[in-house]
């Protein structure tokens, strides 16, 4: 676990705009590429955002052909990591509101975008949208991270 800590926190670095970011850990629900039950995301700096694409499989259902809204959730909350690596460290969800505009239909292609909003103190106030490709919103969500230690994850470790 202590390998696993020391090469995320490594991740919190300038980053260039357009440069696809790297997934928080091979096994994150929403961008590790080794989650068999994951997203899979792939985020990329984009000016002072973050964007990503993702279309929402069968393992994400909820009602028949639309996506779980605790999936849809899921997305946000990681989308609003990637931007702790521009922002100075690592930092944990305090608060997440997703506001649900239409339904999540499985198999379409959603456009993502996260921002920071403000700073004050340890306090990160973000925003995200989610709209179809091309098309109309889907999806919103606003966050309050707390900045902590990379030391905060020790909790997490095994004993």
């Amino acid at each position: 676990m202590d390998e696993l800590l020391a090469s995320w926190n490594e991740k919190f670095r300038p980053h260039a705009d357009g440069a696809q970011l790297p997934p928080h850990h091979s096994h994150c629900l929403a961008c590790g590429p080794d989650n068999p039950h994951g997203h899979h995301i792939a985020v990329r700096r984009q000016g002072e955002e973050v964007h990503a694409t993702h279309v929402f499989d069968e393992r994400h259902v909820g009602a028949p052909g639309i996506a779980h809204g605790g999936a849809v959730a899921t997305v946000f909350d990681d989308l609003f990591g990637f931007l702790l690596y521009f922002t100075g460290g690592p930092a944990v969800t305090r608060k997440l509101e997703v506001l649900y505009d239409s339904p999540v239909i499985l198999g379409t292609t959603y456009d993502l975008a996260a921002r920071v909003i403000r700073t004050e103190g340890r306090k990160l106030y973000m925003e995200a949208d989610m709209k179809q490709l091309g098309g109309s919103p889907a999806a919103s969500a606003s966050a309050l991270f707390l900045s902590v230690d990379v030391t905060h994850f020790d909790q997490g470790t095994p004993r």
